[in-house]
């Protein structure tokens, strides 16, 4: 199969899946335009402010488009081979994904903009709404975690691919500088818009050129700001302390218009690169690790020398490590905690949340292709960041040409790290509302000091950790975010059933997915544990993630399992209750 035609066959699953499967499940949803959104009734110009669709898209779709669609394709296709990856993205977005999103949505909306954990309370009761309250804020911390040590590596050291240039250049300082100025620039316009209000046309004509400014400055600035990695994670989370305490309309508004230009300017590079490129693919369509997984199962549980490790199980790894690509809980957590303070129509709801996802769900396919293209052999040892920056970089090189190169590298770059950004301070923000939420006061200092713990815990962790533990965090980040999608699927299951609505097309991917990833979580609590009776404590630089990823994870398992319970009982009430929504 060529990059063209499966670029082709992607499209056209999405499109169908837009127009046939999504139009389906909003018939069900009965969206009505005639209802007052929590957006129009509750506008007070800081967490709810009434946006247009367009606008609102790109900004929810730069939020939820993090490093999750781009690293985790890229690494189940060297682990399980590009076929399985293409398959799961495919059907799980139109699906799973997209319906997940959809659902959690419009569930707010008609919620009063509320929380998932909040809707959950109403509909299932305080302990469970407690329960998925704590297990929010758990995989929040890894979703930090993860990510902020990903967008560090892209901040730090020089790549090999210029070394022959006849000036030195350092692509981490270049992309880390780039990526300060896009954050300044969104701070100027976020400003801009709360005195001027100008009209979408002139923001969009002046400041996404701006953005492209950016890169090229900041190829020009890429010996400012040279540091050591585990100084990045201090700056990040600083950034993300501050970031989640300001208006939405001085950062997180403007910062999401200006991200999903960047999005979408990524999208068209891979789109051009896909169908013009004449890249071959290099990739096998599914590794050894893959075809003989049933065989290697055992084996890996049982450990020792040469045993493969439990995470190169195709079954249930593949799906968690794709994570965001196809299906991501933290989805449900941005529909509930920002969107739906900003959808000023229920029928926006459609394009917002199923569409985006069905976005998301493309770039996890061009971000497959950067390391289809890529032998075994080239891509070994390489990180996701890395492989996808070079990728779009060679992509790019097609329309500006080699010379443009170093451009076009820090551009890759830059995107992979701005899609981190938008979603590092909205984690952040999310948290601070959970802790909140959980200790009922919403003052200023307890806002300080709930964002302050929420970056705080990651901030341990990573110092302690060695830089390359991201693959370990990576897959209880990937297990997490899905068993959270499934228990806000289970919560929206008996939403809808207490209001006598359709539940299928809710409960049927609720069971797949929460199948999958309790059955991952259980078998890093046997790998946590393992290690810890076989007394390995650390790992190259830092301690060992493992041991202290099964904690969380029984945590975790216990979380859902309270949650579920309380589902069970209110699926067995007799009646739905007026005060239910549908």
């Amino acid at each position: 199969m060529s990059l063209l035609l499966l670029a082709v066959i992607v499209l056209a699953v999405l499109t169908v899946g837009y127009l046939g499967y999504g139009t389906l499940i909003a018939r069900y949803y009965r969206l009505d335009d005639a209802r007052t959104t929590p957006a129009v009734a509750k506008a007070d110009g800081v967490d709810f402010v009434p946006e247009k669709p367009f606008a609102l898209t790109a900004q929810h779709f730069s939020a939820i488009a993090a490093a999750g669609p781009i690293a985790g394709p890229i690494l189940a296709c060297v682990s399980f081979g590009w076929l399985p990856c293409l398959l799961w993205i495919g059907l799980g977005v139109v699906f799973i994904g997209a319906v997940h999103d959809f659902s959690a949505l419009i569930a707010s909306v008609r919620h009063g903009a509320h929380s998932i954990a909040e809707i959950a309370k109403q509909n299932l009761g305080k302990r469970a709404g407690v329960a998925l309250l704590w297990f929010i804020w758990l995989a929040l911390l890894y979703v930090i975690i993860a990510f902020t040590q990903m967008t560090a590596g892209t901040f730090v050291g020089k790549a090999e691919e210029f070394e022959g240039l006849s000036t030195p250049f350092n692509k981490g300082g270049a992309v880390a500088a780039a990526s300060t100025l896009y954050l300044l620039l969104a701070l100027v316009l976020g400003i801009f818009q709360k005195l001027w209000r100008p009209p979408l046309w002139l923001v969009t004509v002046v400041f996404v050129p701006l953005t492209l400014g950016c890169v090229w400055l900041g190829t020009r600035l890429d010996s400012l700001l040279v540091l050591d990695v585990r100084w990045w994670y201090g700056l990040i989370l600083a950034y993300c302390l501050i970031a989640s305490m300001l208006p939405m309309w001085l950062l997180q508004q403007s910062r999401g218009f200006l991200g999903g230009f960047v999005l979408y300017i990524a999208l068209g590079v891979g789109v051009m690169g896909l169908m013009f490129g004449g890249f071959k693919i290099e990739q096998p369509a599914m590794t050894d690790a893959a075809r003989n997984w049933a065989g290697a199962f055992i084996p890996a549980l049982q450990g020792g020398v040469g045993a493969p490790p439990i995470t190169s199980l195709v079954f249930p790894f593949l799906f968690v490590t794709i994570a965001c690509g196809a299906c991501s809980g933290f989805h449900g957590l941005i529909c509930g905690g920002t969107t739906s303070k900003q959808v000023s129509r229920e029928s926006h709801c459609k394009p917002v949340a199923f569409g985006a996802m069905l976005m998301e769900g493309f770039v996890a396919v061009i971000s497959l292709a950067t390391v289809m293209i890529l032998t075994p052999a080239q891509a070994a040892g390489m990180t996701p960041a890395r492989i996808y920056g070079d990728g779009l970089a060679q992509f790019l090189t097609l329309l500006l040409g080699k010379n443009a190169f170093v451009f076009c590298a820090t551009f890759g770059a830059m995107a992979f790290s701005t899609f981190v950004f938008d979603t590092l301070d909205v984690s952040t923000r999310l948290g601070r509302y959970l802790l909140q939420e959980l200790v009922g006061t919403k003052s200023t200092v307890s806002g300080w000091i709930a964002a302050g713990i929420t970056v705080g815990i990651p901030m341990i962790a990573l110092v302690l950790a060695d830089p390359k533990a991201y693959l370990i965090f990576w897959t209880l980040f990937g297990t997490s975010n899905q068993l959270l999608a499934a228990l806000t699927l289970l919560g929206v299951t008996v939403w809808l059933k207490r209001g006598g609505r359709t539940i299928w097309y809710t409960l049927l991917p609720m069971l797949f997915v929460g199948s999958i990833t309790v059955v991952a979580l259980a078998m890093q609590v046997w790998l946590g544990v393992r290690d810890a009776l076989e007394h390995k404590w650390r790992i190259a630089a830092g301690f060992n993630p493992t041991i202290p990823n099964a904690a969380v994870a029984i945590a975790l398992l216990a979380l859902a399992a309270v949650f579920t319970g309380e589902a069970v009982k209110a699926l067995r009430a007799p009646s739905p209750l007026p005060s239910l929504p549908t």
